[in-house]
């Protein structure tokens, strides 16, 4: 994503560009230095997690495709165990329906990989409905993540919640935040 610069905002100014378009413009300047802090806290957090007997990426697909047992189990001998960071975008973009299908285990793994692609902008699908729309079912799947990485979670929203192309979610993911991703006391 290409990172615009404080002088290219002032031009736009000057050449009357409207107000949306320069409040988008000075969010991209700031977006990068933010979301660059937010990919090492990310990173930090959740260091070490493993996928485990979880759900991983490609087995997600085949289980929302309805495959058999056995083609689930092809599927999951293709996916990342041990390094959520080596989950290519390009995987998680093509498998963006897996959000649906991780339990507890493969969510807690994959979600910094599709957290940090998106804020690189290298993910094209959003985050938002997955961390917004919380039911009983949905909430297990965060139910393993520690406080450190709830807290992660919650300034990732709040990230989301200054992007202009979040506008849609904003009601969504202040309902979160004061639900169930609030603070811990």
């Amino acid at each position: 994503m290409r990172r615009t610069t404080q002088a290219e905002i002032d031009d736009m100014r000057a050449r009357g560009f409207d107000a949306e378009t320069i409040r988008q413009a000075e969010f991209s300047e700031k977006r990068t230095a933010v979301a660059d802090s937010l990919c090492d806290k990310v990173a930090e957090a959740f260091a070490n997690v493993k996928l485990g007997d979880g759900v991983g990426l490609f087995e997600g697909q085949a289980i929302d495709n309805y495959e058999t047992a056995e083609v689930r189990q092809q599927m999951r001998k293709k996916d990342e165990k041990e390094v959520w960071s080596q989950i290519e975008s390009k995987h998680l973009n093509a498998c963006h329906s897996s959000l649906s299908f991780f339990d507890s285990l493969g969510m807690r793994f994959h979600l910094p990989a599709f957290i940090v692609a998106d804020l690189k902008g290298d993910y094209g699908m959003g985050m938002e409905f997955t961390l917004t729309h919380l039911d009983d079912y949905n909430r297990k799947k965060f139910g393993l993540l520690s406080p450190q990485q709830r807290q992660v979670v919650r300034e990732y929203l709040q990230f989301l919640r200054q992007d202009p192309d979040s506008e849609f979610y904003y009601d969504d993911i202040d309902r979160a935040l004061n639900e169930y991703w609030k603070e811990l006391e």
